[in-house]
């Protein structure tokens, strides 16, 4: 009888770790996870989005439109630069490739997260690769334990990002009838803060350092002289500075 009672409950002890390792790995609590950790991230996208609603408006889109815009196009410098050349009257090809170059950077964080997304289903790697932006490629990066990048963690993330995006972007709509000239309180600082919230945690190396620092002056220096695409060419030109930099200190990959 001691025996049966002692086999009861090592049965009943596993049967709770088990319990307790199916909740630990509860896609809800993944995907919960995932919101919590991108909320810092959203704070500082609150004048952004505010400023892409309200801009929407002034360059003479309806407020369904306007609405319309960020739920499906959810890249913020992309709206940005679209309603900007929508406001100087750009032809349509000029728009369409100049948001190709843009975004171009989403080709490299798709090959990178690769690994942890090619295994899984369509219905799941296509909301992710829709919910893919610079912060949840950032927070994907800054993950210490990659195994933790499961599909419901990746898209409580991205989605935890889209809802607050839209959710400012409709405030910035309504605020437009009521404040006008929004643009006036440079709130598309906030972008600048946005990227710096992102890229210093990615400073682990000197070659990256002296990227950044590289990009940060040449691009004050050819904004200074009024050179178009300065952003670009600075960006560009980094990232080989970087290169050249690791491969003079030898740096590991």
């Amino acid at each position: 009888m001691k025996n049966e009672s002692n086999i009861s409950e090592m049965e009943n002890h596993f049967s709770m770790k088990k319990a307790t390792a199916e909740q630990k790995n509860s896609p809800w609590r993944e995907f919960g996870l995932g919101m919590y950790k991108m909320l810092p991230l959203c704070l500082s996208v609150i004048p952004w989005g505010i400023l892409a609603g309200s801009m929407a408006v002034q360059s003479g889109l309806t407020i369904g439109q306007s609405i319309g815009m960020s739920l499906i196009l959810f890249a913020g410098a992309a709206q940005l630069v679209t309603l900007g050349l929508l406001t100087s009257g750009a032809s349509i090809a000029t728009i369409i490739i100049s948001i190709f170059f843009i975004t171009s950077q989403h080709f490299l964080y798709g090959l990178t997260l690769r690994e942890y997304v090619a295994n899984l289903k369509a219905r799941y790697r296509i909301p992710i690769g829709f919910l893919l932006t610079d912060e949840l490629f950032a927070l994907s990066c800054a993950q210490q334990d990659k195994k933790s990048l499961t599909a419901s963690y990746l898209i409580g993330a991205g989605f935890c990002f889209y809802f607050c995006w839209n959710l400012f972007s409709l405030f910035g709509i309504f605020m437009a009838s009521s404040i006008p000239d929004l643009d006036k309180y440079h709130l598309d600082f906030s972008i600048i803060a946005t990227f710096i919230t992102i890229i210093i945690p990615m400073i682990k190396k000197m070659s990256v350092l002296c990227g950044v620092c590289f990009s940060l002056v040449l691009s004050m220096v050819l904004s200074y002289f009024h050179i178009e695409g300065a952003i670009i060419i600075a960006g560009v030109s980094g990232m080989f500075f970087s290169v050249f930099i690791a491969r003079v200190m030898k740096e590991s990959v």
